[in-house]
C-alpha cells in the first residue's frame, strides 16, 4: 500500500548554503489512521559520481579533500578519500559527471556508463545520486585536476591499485559510501 501524504506546513530553517526545511505532514498509515509528523529535510540538489578505472594497470582514480562534517564527527584531519562527484546544477547526470571528472581529476573521459542511482541518506537529505563508471588511460589526462578555485575546491588526485583500494575500505582509510559502492561494483562485476 502506498501511504497517503498531505503536507500541511513547510518552514525554511536555513538557505545559507543549500535549503533546510521543516515539513509538517499528515501520513495515512496502512490501518487507515492518520498521524501528523514533522521532519527536517536538507535539499542540496541531486548529484553524480564516477569511478575511473584502467584495465591494463588495474588502477582507479580517487580524490582526497577536506570535508567539514567528517571533521566535526571525529575525523581528526577531515580529509576524505572519495570517487569524483558533483552536484548536477542545471546539467543532466551524464553532462555533470563529465564536467566534474575533468575539473576534479583532469581526465577527459570518452565514454561513461551509468550503473545505478541511489538515495544516500533518505532520512534527512533529498539528494539522489547517479553512479557512473568510465575507463581511463594516460592520454585522457588533459589538465591537473584539483577542482575549481572559485568553488574553493582543493582536491588531491590519487591513482591507486584496485586491490589497495579494497584494502583501504577494510582498514577504514576509505569511509565514503559512494566510493565503497563503486569499488564494490567494479569488483562484483569483475571489471578489474
Amino acid at each position: 500500500m502506498t501511504p497517503e501524504v498531505k503536507i500541511t506546513n513547510t518552514e525554511i530553517l536555513s538557505d545559507n548554503w543549500y535549503v533546510l526545511r521543516k515539513v509538517t505532514f499528515e501520513y495515512t498509515k496502512e490501518d487507515g489512521s492518520t498521524q501528523t509528523q514533522s521532519r527536517e529535510a536538507y535539499d542540496r540538489g541531486n548529484g553524480a559520481t564516477i569511478l575511473l578505472y584502467n584495465k591494463d594497470t588495474r588502477t582507479v582514480i580517487l580524490t582526497r579533500q577536506f570535508r567539514l562534517p567528517t571533521y566535526l564527527n571525529g575525523n581528526k584531519t577531515g580529509m576524505l578519500i572519495e570517487a569524483c562527484a558533483g552536484l548536477l546544477d542545471q546539467d543532466n547526470p551524464e553532462d555533470c559527471i563529465r564536467r566534474e571528472t575533468e575539473e576534479e581529476t583532469g581526465y577527459k573521459v570518452k565514454e561513461v556508463r551509468k550503473v545505478f542511482e541511489a538515495y544516500m541518506s533518505p532520512g534527512s537529505v533529498t539528494e539522489i545520486l547517479y553512479f557512473f563508471i568510465a575507463e581511463y588511460s594516460k592520454d585522457m589526462k588533459v589538465a591537473e585536476g584539483g577542482g575549481l578555485e572559485e568553488e574553493e575546491e582543493n582536491i588531491e588526485v590519487l591513482e591507486t591499485d584496485i586491490d589497495k583500494a579494497m584494502e583501504m575500505i577494510a582498514t577504514g582509510e576509505i569511509k565514503d559510501a559512494k566510493t565503497i559502492m563503486l569499488l564494490q561494483y567494479i569488483k562484483l562485476h569483475q571489471i578489474l
